[in-house]
């Protein structure tokens, strides 16, 4: 075992004297060199602290064997649900240890696929990814982005099917959109910013999205602008186009808030104006599908669960909006149409709820699921009475379903073969009482016989922000940390969406000390409930769930042995100030706001670390290339712990090489990331 109170020899970061001046008080930020990530400075200070950290983790015994056990588990066949498109069949699959999924095409489902995309021939070391497809209506084109190193920057090509040529089409700076294509299949709309500043791309502000359609065959110089707002910076677009082709449906939204607008279009009248169905940011609104006029969106509008409402275009005062299902007990999460009914994802105590209605509202049928799990998929046409569906759940790998609408049938279609056995694992879900007493639902899984002595490591995980729902899935990681002897713990803190729109709120703004406390309180549920010990108890998450770790290990660091916060935002005054990071105010308030300011600022993890202080072991995770929460909040997070922290457990940073926040990220990285992780933890927590 590696000496965790081994003495730690941290570079030596400069502190300037940066001070700002918010509502009257002064804020100190020595750190504020660390925002320049393209500095020599910067750079050195990168190489000096990856030569701390990277020779620490891998040199402690037994991480190897970590790494091997994850590549053997993680090297078995991953399918996604096959969806249908003019007359083929295309699915995303996995041989196992392929950097990234490669998608297939097949006219039967019982014919040799051919591959259509496979992004591991994007680059040698599989940092390039397919970040988004749209296939045509005739099944005949595919639009697809890539991704570089994990940035959320796109560019989007288009490839004929038949042919498996590119086409020359190539349309650039997009991020945070898909491609919608019309029904004739001769082009897509999406949406684009203005060209950025090619140095500063990864740090620079994001405003002024617009919609453009482009059509096949032309240069994105002559796509034509369908809406933009310059009177509306913060406004982003996002499209779809009505399955019968009439119409283009615009969602509007204000930054991370749920609550958007709808407009639309008369895609036959080439000169017609976007008319302004919801125009008031007072809830969330999702277009479902249409019958000529009458146009079915899911809302939380007088329904914080969740309901489907009817609202006939010729006549669209709210007066006359129609409700079809009412709000239940349940948290509605999306609605599809599929064989004439209405296809309703519920989430029931975080776990998946389907239901199938009449397009009268008329409940028909609940889905037999395999288990308490989370399911995706019910794609297709209003027409269709087959569909698939993949279920996952802790112990069960993500497998897929063929579904019969008409006779309510489901038939496995895929099963992965993962070398363990699900039978020796236990899955619970337990409520416990926050510091105010609200009942927080938590799901527990370990391996069977743990004794409740207060000696098992623990991995406490948790999100908590932006209506993000945590529900039951499977993971590679997390098996092996159970293999290891540990509990996985994962509670559905407020600022989640497990709960409708009113579990949201309770967690936002003003109100997000409550997430903190719901998950003081897990931990605490935990050691009391003699799971687990603070000496055997880490924390860890990611994004917004990082700022989670970040915040609770700075509030109470006598709780917790170990915290693993990744790209976390732990710069509650300077967020704003980056790339997408200003749409985050409609969950955490803006620092402009002197209410707002008080309360972010009571909880910064950059601006609450003590000196003098103990804090737990940790390990920081960032990129060098994540332009969704820039680096910087780590980089400074990390250069203020270590100046503060006393003791003799380490306060590290792994900082990752091309890569970003996460999404595409390569296989060989990821294994490399959770081996690291759990060496990380085992040298930390495990029994001597």
């Amino acid at each position: 075992m590696t000496d965790c109170n081994q003495s730690f020899s941290y570079p030596v970061t400069r502190q300037d004297d940066q001070i700002d001046v918010y509502h009257g008080i002064e804020v100190k930020d020595p750190y504020r060199w660390l925002e320049d990530p393209n500095t020599e400075e910067t750079q050195a200070w990168i190489e000096a602290q990856n030569k701390v950290t990277l020779p620490y983790l891998k040199n402690i015994p037994g991480r190897e064997k970590i790494k091997d056990r994850v590549t053997q588990l993680w090297n078995y066949e991953k399918y996604s649900s096959p969806w249908k498109k003019g007359d083929r069949y295309f699915y995303a699959k996995n041989d196992g240890l392929q950097n990234q999924n490669v998608i297939y095409t097949l006219k039967n489902l019982e014919d040799e696929p051919e591959i259509l995309l496979d992004p591991n021939q994007f680059s040698e070391d599989g940092t390039v990814a397919l970040s988004g497809l749209s296939i045509s209506e005739n099944g005949e084109f595919a639009a697809y982005s890539i991704s570089r190193s994990g940035s959320d920057w796109q560019e989007w090509k288009v490839k004929n099917i038949a042919t498996q040529e590119d086409l020359p089409d190539l349309l650039k700076w997009v991020k945070f959109s898909g491609a919608w294509w019309t029904n004739d299949s001769q082009g897509f709309f999406y949406s684009r910013y203005d060209e950025p500043n090619e140095k500063t791309k990864f740090e620079d502000i994001n405003y002024f999205q617009k919609l453009y359609y482009h059509r096949l065959g032309t240069e994105q110089s002559e796509d034509t602008l369908i809406y933009h707002r310059p009177d509306r910076k913060e406004w982003g677009f996002s499209a779809d186009v009505t399955e019968d082709g009439r119409y283009l449906i615009i969602h509007i939204r204000l930054g991370t808030d749920p609550r958007n607008l709808i407009f639309y279009k008369d895609l036959e009248d080439p000169e017609g104006e976007v008319i302004e169905l919801i125009s008031e940011f007072e809830a969330n609104y999702n277009f479902v599908d249409n019958d000529s006029s009458i146009f079915w969106l899911s809302t939380d509008l007088d329904a914080p669960r969740g309901r489907l409402i009817a609202i006939d275009i010729n006549d669209p005062e709210k007066k006359n909006w129609r409700e079809i299902i009412p709000e239940s007990s349940e948290t509605l999460q999306s609605v599809g149409v599929l064989g004439d009914r209405f296809i309703l994802n519920y989430l029931q105590d975080a776990y998946t709820a389907i239901k199938i209605f009449t397009l009268e509202g008329q409940f028909i049928r609940e889905v037999e699921l395999p288990g308490i799990g989370s399911t995706r998929g019910f794609m297709g046409k209003r027409e269709d009475t087959e569909t698939f569906y993949a279920f996952t759940s802790f112990t069960t790998p993500t497998t897929i379903y063929h579904y019969d609408i008409v006779t309510g049938k489901s038939t496995l279609f895929r099963k992965p073969k993962v070398d363990f056995n699900s039978d020796e694992y236990v899955v619970e879900q337990v409520f416990y009482p926050s510091k105010d007493g609200t009942k927080i639902p938590m799901f527990l899984t370990y391996k069977k016989g743990i004794k409740q002595d207060k000696n098992n490591p623990t991995y406490l995980y948790g999100y908590g922000g932006f209506n993000v729902s945590l529900t039951p899935s499977f993971s590679i990681a997390n098996l092996i940390w159970m293999e290891m002897g540990g509990i996985y713990a994962m509670p559905n803190l407020r600022g989640g969406g497990e709960y409708g729109e009113e579990w949201h709120q309770a967690g936002m703004k003003l109100n997000k000390q409550n997430v903190f406390d719901d998950f003081i309180a897990a931990a605490e549920w935990l050691i009391s409930h003699q799971y687990t010990s603070t000496e055997k108890l880490a924390i860890g998450g990611g994004s917004n769930g990082g700022l989670l770790v970040g915040a609770c290990m700075t509030q109470r660091p006598d709780l917790f042995a170990a915290a693993l916060p990744a790209v976390g935002v732990m710069d509650m005054l300077r967020f704003p100030e980056f790339t997408i990071g200003w749409a985050w105010c409609s969950d955490y308030g803006s620092p402009e706001n002197e209410e707002e300011f008080k309360a972010l600022y009571a909880y910064s993890p950059l601006h609450n670390l003590k000196p003098g202080t103990n804090y737990p072991a940790t390990l920081i995770t960032t990129a060098d290339r994540d332009d969704r929460v820039v680096p910087a909040h780590s980089f400074k997070f990390a250069a203020a712990l270590q100046a503060s922290h006393i003791g003799d457990r380490p306060v590290l940073i792994r900082i990752e090489t091309k890569a970003g926040h996460g999404a595409g990220k390569p296989t060989t990285k990821i294994i490399e990331e959770i081996s690291d992780r759990w060496a990380f933890l085992k040298s930390i927590l495990q029994k001597e």
